[in-house]
């Protein structure tokens, strides 16, 4: 099964400057092992040491905000969209 995951800007580097990615998953937590095999290092920049998501980031399947439907176990269906979304804070 195949999800478009949209990668935001600051982690481009770690894509080899692709703003997409295809990965593989049933779930959330899957699509990130995918994700890691093909742009190795980009979980340690989405999660923490425990690899929970960190708080800083959010991510939306289908423009659906994950921490409102099952989190990292949220299903994803062949084509998807994921995106990949860190918060912005400022004054």
């Amino acid at each position: 099964m195949s999800v478009k995951v949209l990668i935001p800007t600051p982690l481009q580097k770690l894509t080899h400057d692709q703003p997409t990615i295809d990965c593989d998953g049933a779930n959330i937590a899957e699509l990130l092992e995918s994700l890691e095999q093909n742009c190795p290092g980009i979980k340690a920049r989405i999660c923490d040491e425990q690899g929970q998501l960190r708080r800083f980031v959010n991510f939306y399947v289908n423009s659906e905000d994950i921490r409102f439907l099952e989190g990292v176990n949220t299903p994803l269906q062949d084509g998807d969209e994921v995106s990949i979304i860190p918060a912005i804070a400022g004054g």
